[in-house]
């Protein structure tokens, strides 16, 4: 069979496939694994009985059930989900918006593949744009998500050491360039893979490169405020409208539902609608419908706040003890100052094997991390980063965490003493 360039692309080896179907078939056989890889939100039962409150609410109205798995949705999503979101984010961060400016994609995955592709690839005039990450490392998912080839470019950070084991990442502006080719400027706060939390001033002062230069600034607010709130010090969301504000209701526990929220201008808004109108038809109302009422009252920033924050933030300081407990002292790894998301990013700094060997080798011992070499998209220049990193989720049971852990450390003895 034939395929189109669409075909090859999509179908081809890529990182994140290859990667993902690794992780399935790891996850086969008898054998107790410990899944420090993935992405998945933990089960925090304060924030699913709140979901089943919810879900009771809905069957005991006499026709809730009904309309909302038997009526299609609006393109843009469900207008009085739009309504309340808009009113929410206006009464508590005093945004000039309306339910013009918001709309919903089946999963922010697939907002960032039409965002993208709506905004860089190949334009009919013949020119091509890309999309600037000015931040690397960066989310795995954006990897692939191109329709055409060369679609990223981005700039290595700069390090700041914190003490002998911790460092963070920065912007290095000294670098950065805004090429006539940049669409937008596009990162994500919290980061993933790194749990780094750009600077206010950071976020600024990128901000006002992107008006320079009349492009749009994509902020990814997976992790961030308001909600999940899977974030560790205090930061007040930003938006006005060259801002593209992209958030979902995965990480705030319902990752099945597939709902991803996107904040921008109304021009924006209306051509997202109409691509959902061509893909997809219209969105599933199930998580809409749950949250609404949560907006409404403004619930959401105290749930928030309440379960969820403490709840990681307890998770990723037990699992870096867990790494003091089990590393080697004199070893020189770094973990990543742990600002928010799910995930802590181990450095093994002039580690004599790759990223990928060490995955292998912890996937031989029935430990499942990612290899950091996934987390460049768009850098063109060589860098050790690459090539010494891991990610690991600490969003699993304390016991598996710490299993894990343990592994890694006699792992990395073994690697360095080889």
């Amino acid at each position: 069979m034939k395929l189109s360039k669409f075909g090859e692309k999509f179908t081809r080896k890529s990182g994140i496939l290859e990667l993902m179907d690794d992780l399935g078939k790891a996850m086969g056989g008898s054998d107790k694994k410990y899944m420090l890889g993935g992405g998945n939100p933990a089960h925090i039962k304060e924030i699913q009985k709140i979901f089943r409150t919810r879900m009771e609410e809905i069957m005991e109205d006499s026709d809730s059930l009904e309309k909302l798995i038997g009526n299609y949705d609006t393109p843009q999503g469900d207008s009085q989900f739009l309504k309340s979101m808009a009113a929410f984010l206006k009464k508590e961060y005093g945004w000039n918006i309306t339910e013009k400016n918001i709309a919903i994609t089946p999963g922010s995955q697939s907002g960032f593949f039409i965002l993208f592709n709506m905004l860089a690839g190949e334009f009919s005039d013949g020119s091509k744009k890309k999309i600037l990450l000015p931040l690397c490392p960066e989310y795995i998912g954006y990897a692939d998500q191109g329709l055409s080839e060369d679609f990223f470019v981005s700039y290595k950070a700069s390090i700041e050491f914190i003490s002998k084991h911790e460092f963070k990442y920065h912007v290095d502006f000294d670098k950065l360039k805004i090429t006539d080719d940049i669409a937008a400027i596009c990162v994500s706060r919290p980061t993933n893979p790194t749990g780094n939390v750009l600077t206010d001033e950071e976020i600024n002062k990128l901000s006002k490169i992107a008006k320079q230069n009349n492009i749009p600034f994509i902020i990814d607010n997976a992790y961030g405020a308001p909600f999940p709130n899977i974030i560790f010090n205090e930061v007040k969301p930003v938006w006005d409208e060259n801002i593209i504000l992209t958030m979902s209701l995965s990480k705030l526990g319902m990752p099945s539902i597939r709902t991803g929220i996107i904040v921008a201008k109304e021009e924006i808004i209306q051509k997202i609608a109409g691509i959902n109108a061509i893909i997809s038809l219209a969105n599933t109302r199930l998580g809409q419908a749950i949250v609404t009422p949560l907006l409404d009252d403004s619930s959401i920033i105290e749930i928030s706040k309440k379960h969820i924050t403490p709840y990681y933030e307890s998770k990723s300081k037990k699992a870096q003890e867990y790494i003091k407990e089990f590393f080697n002292d004199e070893i020189p790894y770094y973990v990543h100052k742990s600002e928010g998301c799910l995930f802590l990013w181990l450095w093994f700094k002039d580690m004599p094997i790759s990223s990928k060997e060490l995955y292998q080798r912890l996937k031989k011992r029935n430990v499942i991390v990612v290899p950091g070499e996934y987390f460049f998209p768009g850098l063109n220049e060589e860098w050790d980063q690459t090539q010494e990193c891991i990610r690991m989720s600490f969003a699993m049971e304390d016991a598996d965490v710490k299993m894990g852990i343990k592994i890694i450390g006699e792992e990395i003895e073994k690697a360095y003493n080889s």
